[in-house]
C-alpha cells in the first residue's frame, strides 16, 4: 500500500526531519537513508518501521537542517592560512613574487574544507525516534485511508462473485435434465428410438449427473467467500490470509469449470475467474 508521513524534532540549532514513504510490493523492502555518522541507528529505525508496515517498498530518509546542517561546508580557515603562508615562504626562498589570486585561494580552500560536525548517534537517537514516530503516525493514517477505499472495492467485487455463484447454483440442478433431452435428440437423429425409461438412457444420464454435480464445490465456495468477507472486516494482518482463501476459491472455481458441461455455467465460471484475478491483484498490496 502507498503512504507518506513526515516528522520533525529540534536539536539545538538544527531541525531533524524524517520522511517515510512506500509503494506497493508483496514483501517488505526497507531502505533507510541516514547521515553516515548515524548508521548505528539503522537497526532501531527498521524495528520501528516493522511495527507499522509488513509489506511495501518503504523508504525512510533522515535529514538534519538548520544553521549548521549536515550538508553545510565549513572552511578550515587556520589550515587555509597556513597553506598560503607556506607558499609565500617558498616563493620568497625562490625569489619569486607571490600574489595570491582568488582562483588560488578557492583551490586551497577546497582542499581544506570539512563538513559540519553532527551530534553523535547517541545524542541524536531520541530525536530520531520521536521524529520517526510522528512520521509513522501520518504514514499509517494515509495507508488506513487507502485501506478503507480498498475495502469498499473488495466488498463490491464479492457481491459480483456471489451473484455468479448464485447463477451456477440455479443452473446446476437442471443440467442433467437438459443433457437427457440432448441425448435423446441425438438418438432420434440417429434413428435410434429408445424409451425415456430405457435402462441404458437412465444409466447414462445418472453417470452424467454424478460427473457434473457441483453441490460440494458450491458449498465450499460460499464458505470461502464468507471467510474472506469476515477477514476483510477483522483487525490484524489480512494480506497473506486473504491470499490463501483466494487460492482456495480459485481451486473450487476451476473444479466447477472442469465439471460444467453447460454454456451458462461456463460463462459464470469465466466471470468468476476474471473478478477473482482483479481481487488477487489488489490484495497483493494489502497487509
Amino acid at each position: 500500500m502507498t503512504g507518506y508521513g513526515r516528522g520533525a524534532a529540534a536539536m539545538g540549532n538544527h531541525t531533524l526531519t524524517v520522511q517515510v514513504s512506500s509503494v506497493n510490493r508483496k514483501t517488505l523492502d526497507l531502505a533507510v537513508k541516514l547521515p553516515e555518522e548515524w548508521e548505528s541507528l539503522e537497526a532501531g529505525v527498521g524495528e520501528q518501521v516493522r511495527k507499522v508496515a509488513s509489506r511495501g517498498r518503504v523508504s525512510v530518509v533522515v535529514e538534519l537542517t538548520g544553521d549548521r546542517a549536515a550538508s553545510e561546508i565549513v572552511w578550515d580557515e587556520v589550515e587555509v592560512g597556513a597553506a598560503l603562508d607556506r607558499l609565500a615562504d617558498l616563493a620568497d626562498t625562490r625569489g619569486v613574487s607571490f600574489t595570491p589570486t582568488p582562483e588560488l585561494l578557492w583551490s586551497i580552500a577546497n582542499t581544506q574544507r570539512k563538513s559540519a560536525e553532527l551530534p553523535s548517534a547517541e545524542v541524536a537517537a531520541p530525536a530520531v525516534k520521536a521524529a520517526l514516530a510522528e512520521a509513522l503516525r501520518g504514514f499509517a493514517a494515509m495507508r488506513a485511508k487507502e485501506g478503507e477505499s480498498l475495502l469498499i472495492d473488495f466488498l463490491t467485487r464479492l457481491t459480483v462473485l456471489r451473484t455468479q455463484v448464485d447463477v451456477i447454483a440455479v443452473r446446476a440442478p437442471v443440467v442433467p435434465a437438459a443433457y437427457r433431452e440432448q441425448l435423446l435428440q441425438r438418438l432420434r437423429q440417429a434413428e435410434l428410438e429408445l424409451d425415456l425409461d430405457d435402462e441404458r438412457v437412465l444409466k447414462e444420464v445418472a453417470l452424467f449427473a454424478d460427473r457434473c454435480d457441483v453441490t460440494e464445490e458450491l458449498t465450499r465456495l460460499r464458505s470461502h467467500l464468507e471467510q474472506f468477507t469476515s477477514l476483510l472486516r477483522s483487525d490484524g494482518e489480512i494480506g497473506r490470509k486473504a491470499e490463501f482463501i483466494l487460492q482456495e476459491i480459485g481451486r473450487e472455481v476451476n473444479t466447477i469449470g472442469s465439471k460444467a458441461n453447460d454454456l451458462t455455467i461456463s460463462r459464470a465460471v469465466i466471470e468468476l475467474k476474471n473478478e477473482l484475478e482483479r481481487v488477487r491483484e489488489q490484495i497483493a498490496n494489502v497487509e
